[in-house]
């Protein structure tokens, strides 16, 4: 394709606006811990299961080291201390700090707990890199689907019902499975544990959940001859656990954006982005891709009118993914086909941002989503709105494409729905397989032309919030028209200052030979 004629400078500068935005935030955040991260450390060192009452153990031990006075030096610190003093592992440090046998003191040899902790670290860093390769190694074996990947979603809430339409979708010829996370899981403040069959309008993420999913995926792929990619949410607020979760079971794409769970699940704005931080670092290490969410701006924002709020939120969301160790091909970056199909024009519209993003991010593996807003329970024009956006999909060479739903507005869709979607993409990214190639966009036109105001108000928007403040930004509703205090919102009390000996042996390991475009 001859590509818009977009101008390169005002790109890099929209950029540099985004990565002044972005470092300023990270080093603010630089000074604060939370219990989540702590919760993920634990879980990373080893620390798993609940007690009598169902409360996760990596939350009893959090509880016990803010009560002891020492959360704010890490809880890595304490415990490995221990694992060594007392010759337990880590599971064992928990079970015995849960039944009230053992209580947890500062390290009498902080030299020596930090070394033990590091070895921990090591082990739980070679078990997450052997997963690694353990993906490339089956797509290597068994290949992978054409882009755009085809990304279907299950949410029956039973894992076990999941797995049976999960294997399904794949047979149908899905590429990605994404498990829908029950309602309200993103405000739960521990992560649920075992295999669950009661989940409301999703599935409980839970590491067995994981582990099902991912056992059920690899043997269809096997039988398919296609390696298919497990999809979950790690948005909320117990993003570093989850993250962490998905690492030692092998999921491929986590739903992880730097500011969703601020804006649309009103989580505390530096819970947020402290967590965000750790989740996607995690993620970065496990080579798994991350989704973000700009897509949900236009569910709540008009998509004609606020086309440069998801460029500059895109914008920004690369830069935190690079300050936490993620390349392009890591980065899902998220839009959507959701212009009212009563504007004039509207296909032009979609056509002018769905190519104005995949140039802005030529590297990037971003993710494209159907339309929602606008679909009405009128299965047949629901479509043709979806052929319109299949259309969009390949002829601008996008990476993951969320497969729409003609039943969309109806109900979760069933095993039929999905069987049409998918030959909907198929037959549309079959015959118009090479069309990107056969055709330039008009100069001066109405879609480059579209494409030039975007951008123009893209690093017109950065340069104000680089000015006020992403925080500020978000107060005064600049994206998806909802406004957030720093102040406000679920979970600033599991936000912990970090004291002068704060440890955790896991960004050292995680992020060293990354890649930071700081």
């Amino acid at each position: 394709m001859i590509n818009l004629q977009l101008d390169q400078a005002q790109i890099d500068r929209a950029r540099d606006h985004a990565r002044r935005i972005a470092r300023q935030v990270f080093d603010e955040m630089q000074a604060f811990t939370t219990t989540t991260v702590e919760r993920a450390t634990l879980r990373l060192m080893g620390i798993d299961g609940v007690d009598e009452n169902y409360v996760p153990l990596p939350n009893r031990v959090v509880e016990h080291l803010q009560q002891q006075g020492l959360l704010q030096s890490g809880a890595a610190l304490a415990v490995a201390d221990a694992m060594r003093t007392l010759n337990m592992t880590a599971q064992q440090v928990a079970e015995k700090v849960t039944n009230g046998s053992l209580t947890l003191t500062a390290p009498k040899d902080s030299a020596a707990a930090r070394a033990n902790a590091e070895t921990v670290a090591d082990q739980m860093c070679a078990r997450i890199a052997a997963q690694r390769a353990q993906r490339t190694q089956m797509i290597n074996d068994l290949s992978e689907g054409p882009k755009p990947w085809l990304y279907l979603i299950v949410a029956t809430g039973n894992i076990h019902e999941d797995v049976v339409q999960a294997r399904a979708a794949a047979e149908q010829g899905a590429d990605i499975i994404a498990v829908i996370r029950s309602t309200g899981q993103s405000l739960l403040d521990y992560v649920p544990y075992g295999a669950t069959t009661e989940g409301f309008g999703g599935t409980y993420a839970t590491q067995e959940n994981f582990r099902l999913m991912r056992t059920a995926l690899d043997e269809v792929g096997k039988r398919v001859g296609r390696y298919i990619r497990l999809t979950n949410y790690c948005s909320g607020l117990c993003m570093p656990e989850i993250a962490a979760m998905g690492a030692i079971e092998r999921l491929d794409m986590m739903l992880n954006d730097s500011m969703y769970g601020i804006i649309f699940r009103d989580i505390n704005m530096k819970r947020t982005f402290i967590d965000q931080f750790f989740s996607r670092m995690v993620n970065a290490y496990a080579g798994i891709i991350i989704n973000t969410g700009e897509d949900n701006y236009l569910t709540t924002a008009d998509a004609y009118e606020a086309a440069h709020t998801v460029l500059a939120s895109q914008l920004i969301n690369e830069q935190f993914a690079y300050l936490s160790g993620l390349q392009p091909d890591q980065m899902g970056l998220g839009h959507a086909f959701e212009i009212d199909p009563e504007l004039e024009n509207g296909f032009l519209w979609e056509l002018a941002h769905a190519q104005l993003v995949r140039q802005v991010f030529p590297d990037a593996a971003l993710k494209y989503m159907p339309p929602t807003k606008h679909m009405t329970g009128n299965i047949f024009k629901g479509h043709v709105q979806d052929t319109l956006f299949n259309i969009v999909s390949t002829v601008t060479q996008q990476n993951i494409h969320l497969m729409g739903m003609m039943t969309e507005a109806i109900h979760t869709p069933f095993i039929q729905d999905r069987f049409l979607a998918i030959q909907n993409a198929k037959y549309v990214f079959g015959t118009m397989k090479d069309l990107h190639g056969e055709i330039e966009f008009k100069r001066g036109g109405m879609i480059e032309t579209r494409a030039q105001e975007v951008l123009a108000e893209t690093e017109a928007i950065l340069a104000r919030i680089e000015a006020m403040g992403l925080e500020a930004a978000i107060g005064k509703g600049t994206f998806a028209e909802i406004s957030r205090t720093p102040t406000g919102g679920k979970g600033l009390d599991g936000v912990i200052t970090k004291a002068s000996d704060y440890f955790n042996p896991f960004p050292m390991r995680m992020l060293a030979g990354g890649t930071h475009h700081v």
